[in-house]
């Protein structure tokens, strides 16, 4: 996910006074904490520290933009397509109308035409194996019916219509869309929308249009930011009220997201991402700073996690990061990054870094050991796991079926990925025969009487007069 707002504009950075331990090679001619990425002894105080610095990512902590951010809300709420037009004019630079504001089908035909089919079939390669991920996710409606007359049951269905946001830009990721939208094909959502910010042309960014169309969007609109957000949920002449919103963005849509749950249900208020390596000294340190770095790139505020038990590794790892970083292309955020949030931990045992790890509770964790499958089981918190040195995170984030969609900033803790359930509502049956009701009719009569409500009573009561 990207941000329009990087680290510096949050707030100050925080530095902790943490105990450094010094490379076993010093060629490098850095020194502690300084160019090559920072190693540090992992104990209580570090860890807290770490928690700490990391939590001051979420978009809770920026309040200072939820103003502007409600005042576009209302706006839209209130004067639907003439808010979001004025909108869009304002901040994308472009003038859309009723007539122009939903993708036709020939600008989906010219996005084929201006896409790489290299890349369209990659994009269809991994549709095939996010489906059928999330096919496994399905689960079935059940009756229970009993011998005195009791039937009891749930019965599963999908949500009616389900909205997807996908920034524009810079950040218009293809994989995203696929992640967002199939999810709910599979729950069986009968209408999916989708909006997405146009260019001062007025043109939509052509990979997120062969993404929709590969993944069954139903309809996609000419629209971004918070008003999109307001747009999809309260409805306007042009955009349907949908019934749930997922999808990325920067902290406006972040926060217009959040200030619209309750109105309509919301996948989750993303923060930046994140990656957690678990290391010891077999792992291949080059592999490990590549990994490290696949997040860093993403953005000023993204974090990049090494615990490991070895400090020869850590040593390598750091190393390796600095080789790595000065032929990227994005090696300005990735510094930015690793100086924020980039942080190499020594622990004195395997079981004091699984301690931090879950305490963490990171988006991605990776496990680079002799015995992943192992260490896997006393993982508690993590958005997704990578097992072994050729599970890079890179796979989840683009082929291998699992939704890339995670819980970030410590809420691994009790949310998960994005899901099909996150599609379906889940409806209890009950039905009981006069003998079943009167073979536990007292006990309700009693149950709702001591808590004060004596119409709930009657109501049972009124059955047996």
């Amino acid at each position: 996910m990207s941000n329009i707002i990087d680290s510096q504009d949050i707030g100050e950075k925080i530095f902790y006074n943490v105990k450094y331990v010094r490379h076993e090679k010093e060629d490098t001619g850095n020194q502690e904490g300084v160019g090559a990425m920072r190693i540090v002894e992992l104990n209580s105080e570090t860890r807290n520290n770490l928690l700490e610095n990391l939590l001051k990512r979420s978009p809770n902590n920026y309040g200072q933009y939820e103003q502007a951010v409600n005042e576009i809300i209302d706006q839209v709420r209130r004067k639907k397509d003439e808010a979001l037009f004025a909108y869009t004019l304002k901040f994308d630079h472009c003038e859309i109308t009723a007539d122009t504001i939903r993708v036709t089908e020939d600008e989906i035909r010219q996005a084929y035409e201006s896409t790489d089919p290299a890349l369209v079939e990659v994009m269809k390669k991994s549709a095939a194996n996010i489906r059928k991920f999330h096919q496994k996710q399905l689960h079935n409606s059940w009756i229970s019916p009993e011998s005195d007359g009791t039937i009891l049951g749930q019965r599963i269905t999908p949500i009616e219509i389900s909205g997807v946001y996908v920034p524009g830009g810079k950040a218009a990721y293809p994989s995203s869309v696929l992640m967002n939208v199939l999810p709910a094909k599979v729950a069986g959502v009968s209408r999916i929308i989708m909006t997405t910010p146009p260019d001062a042309t007025g043109k939509v960014n052509s990979g997120t249009l062969v993404a929709a169309d590969i993944a069954g969007v139903d309809e996609i609109y000419k629209a971004g930011g918070a008003q999109a957000i307001a747009a999809m949920a309260f409805g306007t002449e042009s955009i349907p009220r949908v019934d749930k919103i997922t999808g990325p963005g920067n902290i406006f849509v972040a926060l217009a997201k959040k200030a619209c749950f309750g109105y309509v249900s919301i996948d989750s208020i993303a923060g930046p991402s994140e990656i957690l390596v678990l290391a010891d000294e077999t792992a291949n340190p080059r592999y490990v700073a590549a990994d490290l770095l696949s997040q860093a790139e993403h953005d000023e505020m993204a974090s990049a996690i090494l615990i490991t038990t070895s400090r020869e590794l850590a040593g390598q790892v750091s190393e390796q990061v600095d080789k790595f970083v000065s032929e990227l292309s994005r090696k300005e955020i990735i510094e930015k990054s690793l100086e924020a949030y980039g942080y190499i931990l020594v622990a004195s045992d395997m079981d004091e870094a699984i301690k931090a790890a879950n305490e963490i509770a990171s988006e991605h964790l990776e496990i680079l050991t002799k015995n992943p499958f192992e260490i896997m089981t006393k993982i508690k918190n993590a958005g997704a796991i990578f097992l072994g040195e050729y599970s890079s995170e890179p796979l989840g984030d683009y082929f291998a079926g699992p939704n890339h969609i995670l819980p970030t900033n410590g809420t691994a803790r009790f949310f998960s990925p994005l899901n099909v359930d996150d599609f379906l509502k889940k409806t209890s049956i009950v039905s009981y025969s006069r003998d079943a009701l009167y073979k536990a009719h007292k006990d309700i009569a009693l149950f709702a009487e001591k808590e004060g409500l004596t119409a709930h009573a009657n109501s049972i009561k009124v059955r047996f007069e």
